[in-house]
């Protein structure tokens, strides 16, 4: 059974004091006007041209089926032309019984279907069943389509997981040296893929990865849900995926990819299963999403100390909009820790999320290097979130030895507007790092309600300005005689 999404529309019905409606009501007076603005007096930068107005097509045959998507960031793919050869999983042996292993069948399917990718492209449906699988491969011009009651269950045993070589932006496996676990889905170097379906679900049956780190076990770092490396014109959408043993979306040093409709659930004490992770990767779509996980539900990366400043692949254009969810360990959207190749020209808007340790959180660390640049943060809704706005430093999270102590990262330009945040815990945390540039914050029309009367701002090694900010932010940031920062 899915969970219910809550209604925030519903949440004014949860309180109960004259005063708190008092206050809503004036904050909604305010924020109708500040949503008037234009878009030019938001924005610090003009994204890469996508208006909605093209069609993104998905299909259980072999003609497209344009979808229109007003108001949507999905059109930079345009659309995908039907594939002209289309096979069920059951055509090479596949057996949906929820037992028998069906790794080779997939494969076999891949290799078969590879020799359309220039004649018109292959899609492999895969039909309404329990289809359980170790790891395999996609191919270009391909598309993956789960039917209405389709699941497809990740293999118990690890060695159906093979291990490859760590990425290069991070040197070793995040959890492990060496080498990593593959991921269940997986494709590099791939164009024009697809996965996609009627709500059918991939489950990675995560809990024997989580009890092997838990309990000191794990020889490898666990495998991704889904990775996609080295890879151009990607559309997830419409499935929901489940219980991955790591991070569950991982697109790494890919351009043009489109994350739509998707849900994603782990149970919420479920370690490090954040929702999607864009890492090293230029314009990218994340949007119409429900999310419940053991992190975060959505952080932008771009690699790991020495060895991300060295490969220097940044995560840039990258609108993150629309998502709902709740995680009570991490935030609702990160940007960072891993950020030593750069991340800029982000937005993010439109996100409701609840029960949270924080809501929006900027990580950064000595070591790092990298820039985060030109972030916009807008129009959030957040109930019991214990910090609502967090910049965190000093995890003391590196893969070896080698990295520099010298290597401060750079943040300038974060515009943070029309956030709303209810029954939250703490004021903002703000820790930049001694010798660094945390400059040019902006805040704009922030909200937190809920607060002891003695709750403060934390600010440290940072500077900006805000503007229609409850409560009082802290010396840092209170220049608000002049609004140059908010531009």
């Amino acid at each position: 059974m899915e969970p219910e999404r809550p209604n925030y529309g519903a949440i004014m019905v949860h309180l109960k004091k004259p005063y708190w409606v008092f206050l809503i009501l004036l904050f909604t007076f305010v924020a109708v006007l500040t949503f008037q603005i234009s878009t030019k007096d938001i924005l610090p930068f003009q994204f890469f041209g996508v208006t909605g107005s093209r069609k993104t097509s998905v299909t259980s045959g072999s003609d497209p089926v344009p979808v229109p998507d007003p108001g949507s960031c999905a059109g930079l793919l345009g659309e995908f032309p039907g594939r002209k050869h289309v096979m069920s999983i059951k055509e090479f042996g596949g057996v949906g019984d929820g037992k028998t292993s069906n790794t080779a069948a997939f494969w076999k399917a891949i290799v078969h279907m590879q020799r359309f990718s220039n004649k018109g492209g292959g899609q492999l449906n895969v039909p309404k069943g329990k289809w359980l699988t170790g790891s395999f491969n996609l191919t270009s011009n391909f598309t993956l389509f789960l039917e209405d009651g389709a699941v497809i269950l990740g293999s118990q045993d690890p060695k159906e997981w093979p291990v490859v070589e760590p990425l290069p932006s991070y040197g070793r496996g995040r959890e492990r040296l060496g080498g990593r676990h593959i991921s269940l889905i997986h494709g590099d170097g791939l164009t024009n893929v697809v996965i996609t379906g009627q709500n059918g679900t991939i489950d990675g049956q995560g809990g024997m990865w989580w009890d092997l780190w838990q309990n000191r076990r794990l020889t490898h770092t666990r495998g991704h849900l889904v990775e996609l490396m080295n890879s151009h014109n990607i559309l997830i959408s419409n499935l929901t995926f489940r219980n991955s043993p790591f991070w569950t979306i991982h697109p790494i040093y890919c351009s043009n990819v489109v994350i739509k409709g998707m849900t994603i659930l782990a149970p919420l004490n479920a370690p490090n299963t954040d929702g999607i992770d864009p890492d090293s990767s230029t314009n990218v779509c994340i949007e119409d999403c429900y999310i419940e996980s053991g992190d975060d539900l959505v952080a932008v990366k771009s690699g790991w100390d020495q060895y991300g400043i060295r490969v220097a692949r940044p995560s840039s254009n990258i609108i993150v909009r629309r998502i709902s969810g709740t995680t009570p360990t991490c935030s609702g959207v990160g940007i960072g820790s891993e950020m030593s190749g750069g991340i800029s020209n982000v937005i993010i808007e439109d996100m409701n999320i609840w029960n949270s340790a924080a809501g929006v959180r900027i990580k950064t660390d000595k070591g790092r290097g990298g820039y985060i640049a030109n972030i916009t943060i807008k129009n959030i809704t957040m109930e019991r979130v214990k910090i609502p706005i967090m910049f965190s430093r000093g995890a003391n999270d590196h893969p070896d030895y080698g990295w520099d102590p010298k290597a401060i990262p750079k943040i300038k330009g974060i515009f943070i507007s029309n956030i709303m945040s209810l029954n939250s815990t703490k004021a903002p945390i703000l820790s930049g790092i001694k010798g660094g540039s945390f400059e040019g914050l902006c805040f704009k029309n922030v909200t937190l309600l809920g607060l002891a009367p003695t709750a403060a701002w934390h600010c440290e090694f940072v500077s900006g300005c805000t503007n229609a900010v409850f409560p009082l932010p802290c010396p840092q940031l209170q220049n608000n005689g002049s609004s140059a920062c908010c531009i």
